[in-house]
């Protein structure tokens, strides 16, 4: 989550700014932690920091429901983290996958992946921006709309403002909360990071959040898809070329 008062909608600049996250106690922090300070530490040789950041006490679960993974992807090396693990949740589903992303910017693998999950009969969503931040971005997503409508999967556009949140969940079993959106740039360029949640108690919340926030939104139709204006569609077009950068 950003931090500033327009992301908290004291100061809105594109209607109202939608976001989720995750508090995590316990183990898990650790990790998150050990990510932070090496990256805080990326630009020097030898990375220096206290220790004690470490040894902080864990905090005896809650609850002993499911588990919590924390991860990290990283642009130098040749593991494409983020993009294998919603990968991984779209293959394996068998009931349903909702998706929040602000940013639709796939390379054909991840594509397929939503298509196919939705082919074989899984009930696919996706809810999007209704107001962009970012016109450009915005209007190349929207290349991504014919094809994935063909397929059976469903789109939604937050009618409010903009969705900032990057959420998967899966079949009331597994979810993602983290910073990784459906774009070249979060899945192939950027440093990252995220919380797989496996059978935890909050996984409920984020269907309820996702199907609350649907409740807001516009369907994506072939009819609206049609009437789109013609700038916003040359500019999809356009943008192709560049894609990759985005």
């Amino acid at each position: 989550m950003n931090l500033a008062d327009e992301y908290i909608n004291l100061r809105p600049r594109f209607g109202h700014w939608k976001d989720t996250a995750v508090l995590l106690k316990g183990e898990a922090v650790r990790s998150f932690t050990l990510m932070f300070l090496q990256m805080w530490n990326l630009d020097v040789r030898e990375a220096v920091f206290e220790e004690a950041y470490l040894r902080a006490p864990a905090l005896p679960p809650e609850d002993a429901a499911g588990w919590v993974m924390p991860y990290g992807d990283c642009p130098l090396d040749d593991e494409r983290v983020g993009e294998w693990v919603y990968m991984d949740i779209l293959n394996r589903a068998q009931h349903y996958v909702y998706i929040m992303t602000p940013y639709l910017i796939l390379d054909g693998e991840m594509e397929t992946a939503i298509r196919f999950a939705a082919e074989r009969g899984v009930d696919v969503r996706l809810i999007l921006p209704g107001i962009p931040d970012k016109k450009l971005p915005y209007a190349l997503a929207k290349t991504h709309y014919a094809s994935l409508l063909a397929s059976g999967v469903k789109l939604f556009e937050y009618t409010p403002g903009f969705v900032h949140a990057k959420t998967f969940v899966s079949d009331d079993r597994e979810a993602v909360v983290g910073t990784i959106n459906l774009d070249y740039r979060s899945l192939y360029h950027h440093f990252e990071c995220a919380a797989y949640l496996n059978g935890a108690a909050c996984t409920e919340d984020i269907r309820r959040d996702f199907l609350a926030t649907q409740a807001l939104c516009r369907p994506v139709t072939r009819e609206t898809l049609k009437a789109e204006k013609r700038g916003v569609k040359l500019a999809g077009i356009l943008m192709k070329v560049i894609a990759p950068l985005m």
